[in-house]
């Protein structure tokens, strides 16, 4: 199995942990070094079925093809309010597109605390992974992890790269 195409390119810190993440039911929140946080969640349907009940909370319309687009997407950094023309977007004009992150640093709104908790509501077996930047700002990465343990989420991984374990310990 390939590993997805990411919007964001994130450079990972080093662990010697060796526990490997699920191959589906897995939510990743990537953060690049300048603190946007990305939204990734495997399968199309689950996509799709996410996004019709988020465009209901945000009362915003998505046509058919929009909701296909969107479910062939792998992550996105957006707020909801600029899907829209996210998706307009063919997929490599997206690769390029600037996108601002989604929102989580403001207790209002904030919109990533909703996609997790939409997801959970749909699977609930699904698990959660941050995957920060080596050079991400500490506080962006607490606002994750706030984020979740509002929604009373306390259990998650956190991703780094594998690094040879000492033999000394």
């Amino acid at each position: 199995k390939f590993a997805p195409e990411e919007v964001v390119v994130v450079d990972t810190p080093s662990s010697t942990s060796d526990i490997k993440l699920p191959e589906s039911d897995i939510i990743t929140i990537s953060v690049d070094k300048t603190g946007r946080a990305f939204y990734a969640v495997g399968g199309q349907q689950t996509r799709q079925a996410l996004l019709e009940k988020m465009a209901k909370i945000y009362k915003v319309n998505f046509t058919e093809a929009e909701k296909q687009q969107f479910a062939t997407m792998e992550s996105f950094g957006v707020p909801i309010g600029q899907l829209k023309s996210l998706l307009s977007l063919s997929p490599e004009e997206r690769k390029k597109a600037n996108q601002p992150g989604v929102p989580f640093q403001d207790s209002l709104n904030n919109e990533l605390g909703a996609w997790i908790m939409q997801t959970r509501y749909s699977n609930p077996k699904v698990k959660i992974a941050i995957k920060g930047d080596n050079d991400a700002d500490v506080p962006a990465i607490k606002g994750v992890i706030k984020t979740l343990q509002d929604r009373k989420v306390n259990r998650f991984n956190l991703i780094t790269d594998m690094e040879v374990k000492p033999r000394n310990l």
